[in-house]
């Protein structure tokens, strides 16, 4: 099974990424990190990525993790060569992935 099944939702495919609406706190992941506060794991920002871009990651160079995510959050992922940007609808970084 994977942790991304029924994560997510492709809102609207803009010309430098790619907009999604997380699903709601009864989603398996947000009931096990953590039941009482959900928030979206790190790792799985990098597998969504991965497969909104159709790409393999094998290096995480530099990861930051600026703000947390929540249920039923919309965020825009974005990518520029080698680096992955998470942002809110309103521009501002939530996260920055560098990868190989």
């Amino acid at each position: 099974m994977s942790f991304t099944n029924n994560l997510y939702t492709i809102t609207n495919k803009l010309d430098k990424g790619i907009e999604i609406l997380l699903a709601n706190k009864e989603h398996p992941v947000f009931s096990a990190h953590f039941p009482t506060f959900p928030i979206l794991p790190g790792f799985l920002q990098i597998d969504i990525a991965q497969e909104l871009f159709n790409i393999k990651i094998k290096k995480i160079k530099k990861a930051k993790f600026l703000s947390i995510i929540k249920p039923k959050d919309q965020i825009i992922f974005n990518q520029i060569k080698n680096k992955i940007t998470l942002t809110t609808l309103e521009n501002k970084k939530i996260s920055e992935i560098i990868y190989e």
